[in-house]
């Protein structure tokens, strides 16, 4: 007897996505039950995989670094990658400023008397720099600071290189730890199509009829920017330094994109984004040190998100954006996305930033805040594509450098 196909991940969370969609829009009058009763299974999947992501950040940036050997190669790979990702949310930026400008007509014109937003306190860049070290070894574990983690990890990689030859039994133990971590996130991931499901289901039930509403036009226009800047610049970066078909990457993304979508927390879809471009053929120690790098500093999505949502903003107000200040906008929102930490509603803290840099009135954000969540499901999911296609070309990059040294 033939043994049964197992359905694959992808499929089952497409399959989750769907009924989700459906039983929201069917429950839009039970918004309530849905919120007290099948939202909290969802919430408690999600503390799983952030129960998760510490250990597994830390441990795999140590490993990875430890493989290497070689501090300098660690310093080429984090370059890399830091300038892919200011580059891709420079264009971000600039696809969402485009887009907004296109669609500026067909935006509503929301009266903006009373309204107030308390705009929450943005931090200056020498407090984020001073942010990214950590003061004590357990609190960045505790906080979920990522930034700091990752910085712990670094300085851990470092010190068990330079300590030589005596570390075998701690890059043992270390090892052994990452496997123990990576298998806790197999045993939890297997139940990421229930935890999409419950926390899907609650946000079409609740928002189901402010889709249909007066910003249709605002997230047609932000969701058109998200798959026009995926399509092209991933599309584009992947095949010519990737080395990759697009069509591959995307096919092997469908999991972490539909997890993203459904969960809008970029550092709870890392674990699944590692598996998956594992899968695609990334290095492991590579992976593990750009994409945690990715769910804290790069936000693509968010990027659109903010050129949009300032150009609706601003026609709301009767305001008209002149060129320098459409550049402001470019340059606040590429540094911000690296002062803003990969959760839920960070995109509204950046926006903040961005509306005044250009003197826009902060109250503006209560015009969209509404249906935030439904922008946030988009531009999470560019967010970790665009972190995984980041981890694609620095692994090719760097496969292709062994290459020459080999071949020297």
């Amino acid at each position: 007897m033939k043994e049964k196909k197992k359905m694959s991940l992808a499929m089952q969370i497409f399959i989750a996505l769907v009924l989700a969609i459906i039983a929201g829009l069917l429950m839009q009058n039970y918004a309530d039950f849905a919120t007290n009763y099948i939202k909290p299974f969802g919430t408690i999947f999600l503390n799983l995989i952030k129960f998760i992501v510490c250990p597994i950040v830390l441990f795999s940036i140590m490993c990875g670094i430890i493989s290497m050997s070689d501090i300098r190669k660690v310093g080429s790979i984090g370059l890399k990658t830091v300038v892919f990702y200011l580059c891709t949310t420079a264009f971000a930026v600039t696809i969402g400023l485009v887009g907004g400008n296109l669609f500026k007509g067909m935006f509503p014109v929301v009266a903006t008397t009373d309204l107030s937003y308390e705009a929450a306190e943005a931090t200056s860049f020498m407090d984020t720099l001073v942010n990214i070290f950590p003061s004590n070894f357990i609190s960045p574990m505790v906080e979920a600071n990522m930034l700091q983690v990752i910085v712990m990890a670094i300085i851990l990689g470092f010190a068990i290189i330079l300590v030589g030859e005596k570390n075998v039994r701690v890059v043992n133990a270390f090892n052994d730890l990452n496997e123990i971590f990576m298998k806790c996130m197999e045993m939890i991931l297997k139940l990421s199509p229930i935890g999409v499901f419950c926390l899907l289901c609650p946000v079409i039930a609740s928002n189901g009829p402010t889709i249909i509403g007066s910003l249709a036009m605002v997230l047609l226009a932000a969701y058109i920017c998200y798959f026009v800047h995926a399509v092209v610049v991933y599309s584009l970066t992947v095949s010519t330094l990737g080395g990759m078909s697009p069509v591959k990457f995307f096919k092997g993304m469908m999991p972490a994109i539909m997890f993203a979508f459904s969960s809008a927390s970029s550092v709870g879809t890392l674990p699944i984004n590692l598996s998956c471009t594992e899968k695609l053929g990334a290095k492991r120690e590579i992976a593990s040190f750009v994409l945690p790098l990715g769910a804290t500093i790069n936000m693509d999505g968010t990027a659109i998100y903010q050129g949009v949502c300032a150009i609706f903003i601003a026609s709301c107000y009767g305001i008209q954006l002149t060129l320098p200040q459409m550049l402001t906008i470019v340059l606040t929102a590429t540094l911000a996305s690296i002062g803003t930490a990969g959760v839920p509603g960070a995109g509204m803290v950046m926006l903040a930033m961005v509306l005044t840099s250009v003197g826009l009135p902060i109250d503006g954000i209560a015009l969209v805040a509404g249906v935030d969540r439904i922008f946030d499901m988009g531009r999470t999911t560019v967010n970790i594509t665009g972190d995984a296609a980041c981890t694609m070309v620095v692994s090719n990059m760097e496969a292709k450098k062994e290459v020459r040294k080999a071949n020297k």
